[in-house]
């Protein structure tokens, strides 16, 4: 069963249609990678899912129960839709930290002001975290004495703290360099033997080939194509699919 479906997604901006009628869905512990060039819909999609905007047209389904329906979402509260956005952790590209804060910190805030524990559960559920992406001796650091991939762990390990369904990746190495793209996507291999259900959006194709279990390819706010890595990767259908990859050589 369905751990996520998204059904008939619309999104525009002014006269800009970036989402026209995306479908898909995603089981529980699967990854799900998103790729396709710059302008394609990626990060809008996974922006609508987290209620960061709102989609004109379509339905959300979480654990098969309706999360969010366009033709009545004037009718939900700020509060239903800050409910809703808890079943969802984002990663963004720019790590968005706080910077008054040490590592301990940005963890334990979000559940700290949402009251998901007593402070003693919180502080420990945050250093479990923190250690499972290899920053404990890192804890009392703050984002300014610490390298892009480091900064990047942060933002991953201040996602789970919530515990959300499903994590989401905006292009999670984009703002790193090459040398520290490794240690992110190393801890997104890790998650991913944890069972962790995750939506990648990333140019990271080999990655994709080698983590996804389901990888969908967009273009000018369609899916085009979609399917296993090995079908949409290795041996893509699409034309369009099939230009797209010849940049990366993977085919």
């Amino acid at each position: 069963m369905a751990v996520f479906e998204a059904k008939n997604i619309k999104k525009s901006f002014g006269k800009t249609e970036v989402l026209r009628d995306v479908s898909f869905d995603i089981e529980q512990g699967e990854v799900l990678c998103i790729i396709g060039s710059s302008g394609s819909g990626k990060t809008t999609l996974l922006r609508c899912m987290n209620f960061l905007e709102i989609p004109d047209q379509g339905q959300f389904f979480l654990n098969n129960n309706l999360l969010f329906d366009a033709e009545d979402h004037r009718t939900r509260s700020d509060e239903e839709i800050r409910q809703n956005r808890l079943h969802f952790g984002l990663v963004f590209q720019q790590f968005n930290l706080f910077p008054q804060y040490n590592v301990l910190q940005n963890v334990t805030l979000a559940p700290t002001l949402l009251k998901k524990g007593t402070a003693e559960e919180i502080d420990l559920n945050a250093r479990n975290i923190i250690e499972s992406v290899g920053l404990s001796d890192r804890i009392e650091h703050y984002p300014c004495q610490l390298s892009g991939g480091q900064q990047q762990r942060v933002a991953i390990a201040r996602a789970l703290a919530l515990n959300p369904d499903i994590l989401c990746f905006d292009e999670p190495t984009s703002a790193l360099d090459p040398e520290l793209t490794g240690e992110v996507l190393k801890v997104i291999k890790e998650l991913k033997t944890k069972k962790t259900t995750m939506i990648v959006v990333t140019h990271e194709i080999e990655f994709a080939k080698e983590v996804a279990d389901k990888v969908i390819f967009m273009a000018d706010g369609v899916i085009v194509e979609s399917g296993t890595a090995e079908q949409v990767i290795v041996n893509p259908k699409n034309e369009r699919t099939r230009a797209f990859l010849s940049r990366f050589n993977t085919m």
